[in-house]
């Protein structure tokens, strides 16, 4: 063997052990970003009860401004993270829950629940945004825990094994198939909402307001 071959087969041992530990790494700490992310949805109530209370308007702006910030930032992230389970070659070759994709599909259009409405007014629109991402923290805490987080626990190793998206291979593809088709269509429907229809309505808007009218110019003075 040349060193060349050598210093190759070290280089790609560090890159694959170094993007399996990222990968192990997220998918262990997801279950808190998970549940941060229900905490601050679900904790709306306790914010507007104790908005109530302040009897300065700056603090109440203030207050309000900081939950909500708070709460979009880690639903993003917890969203940005989850993205690597809609890689086929990580989630059909490394384990990670089954229903992971499922998990970040639900957040995916929880999100998009609140793009296109007021979830902090309608109470419907919460609502579904709640079912989503309970449904979604579901998709992902029963596999992790059951299956991640159980390969010592021997009378969990049948469960474990259909809960794990490497040994069970049979259902891994089709629901991995199914939330990018999912998410195809999400994005697809917001970049039509957000981009064209947005686009469309604008120029209807300025159609029916007419050109803009140029101000009268004062007469010229005669010498």
């Amino acid at each position: 063997m040349k060193p060349d071959d050598i210093t190759n087969a070290i280089e790609q041992a560090i890159l694959q052990g170094g993007q399996q530990w990222l990968v192990a790494t997220i998918a262990a700490f997801m279950p808190a970003l998970w549940a941060m992310t229900l905490i601050m949805h679900l904790s709306r109530p306790y914010v507007l009860r104790t908005l109530r209370k302040l009897s300065l308007r700056f603090g109440a702006d203030v207050w309000w401004l900081s939950y909500v910030l708070v709460r979009d930032a880690i639903t993003i992230v917890t969203f940005c993270l989850s993205i690597i389970f809609l890689m086929p070659n990580l989630i059909l070759g490394s384990d990670l829950p089954l229903t992971a994709p499922l998990a970040t599909l639900s957040l995916f259009l929880a999100l998009y629940v609140k793009l296109l409405n007021d979830a902090d007014d309608d109470f419907g629109a919460y609502r579904l945004v709640t079912l989503l991402l309970v449904a979604g923290a579901t998709f992902y805490f029963i596999p992790q825990t059951f299956a991640i987080e159980s390969t010592s626990q021997a009378y969990l190793t049948g469960v474990g094994g259909f809960l794990d998206s490497t040994t069970d291979q049979a259902w891994a593809g089709p629901i991995l198939v199914v939330s990018l088709l999912g998410f195809a269509a999400t994005a697809g429907s917001i970049f039509y909402r957000v981009v064209i229809a947005s686009g469309r309505a604008n120029d209807a808007e300025a159609r029916r307001l007419g050109p803009a009218v140029p101000p009268k110019q004062a007469p010229a003075a005669h010498a």
